[in-house]
């Protein structure tokens, strides 16, 4: 898991730096978190390379700065908004990398063993143990989703509503109400990874 994490930081490194290295002078620096979120895109079909460039991004976004209130995604007019949109935002992200790490996972995760695919066992198991490690990962950002979701829910809140960030409201909801229960979703495909490899292990390879 550890290996296959680093491998996926190091090509997203490498696609981060290309990205700034190729800019010409008067491009505007990315530097707060707004910033990076706008970098963040999904395409019709969707590719490993376009899964890690979006992991890539969202982590800078994660751990980047806000930008000023005045360019919040949401016109924001008092420290409550401004706090439960920052809360929002969180959540909002971690969601979006759980996303990206379960389309990545779906890349290597072979659904169904069968007893003719003995013969590719090896390559079979290491790309179900990739798939393994990005489950894994989508559990760690539900925790944290889970964490900023019950920020923004809080009691001062109660009445406060941002119009601009409907799915971000709704999300919020959804994780309160259990409706979006993330953790549900990534142990039990989890559970069938794991048996998927036991499979194979089980497996002759001479078949």
């Amino acid at each position: 898991m550890k290996k296959f994490a680093k491998k996926i930081f190091v090509l997203a490194l490498a696609l981060g730096a290309a990205a700034f290295f190729c800019l010409p002078a008067f491009s505007y620096m990315c530097k707060y978190k707004e910033d990076f979120y706008k970098l963040y895109h999904v395409h019709y079909q969707q590719y490993p390379d376009d899964c890690m460039e979006n992991i890539y991004w969202l982590e800078q976004a994660v751990h980047a700065d806000f930008a000023n209130p005045l360019y919040a995604r949401t016109k924001i007019q008092t420290k409550d908004e401004w706090e439960k949109y920052r809360n929002l935002f969180q959540m909002h992200l971690n969601l979006k990398l759980i996303e990206q790490h379960m389309r990545l996972a779906r890349v290597y995760d072979k659904r169904a063993i069968c007893f003719y695919d003995a013969p590719w066992k090896d390559e079979y198991l290491a790309n179900l143990k990739k798939a393994k490690s990005c489950y894994e990962a989508g559990l760690y950002y539900w925790r944290e989703a889970r964490l900023w979701s019950e920020k923004a829910s809080e009691t001062k809140f109660r009445f406060l509503f941002l119009e601009d960030l409907t799915n971000w409201e709704d999300e919020n909801k959804r994780i309160a109400d259990a409706e979006l229960d993330y953790k549900k979703i990534l142990s039990r495909e989890l559970s069938r990874v794991a048996a998927e490899i036991e499979k194979l292990e089980a497996m002759d390879r001479s078949y």
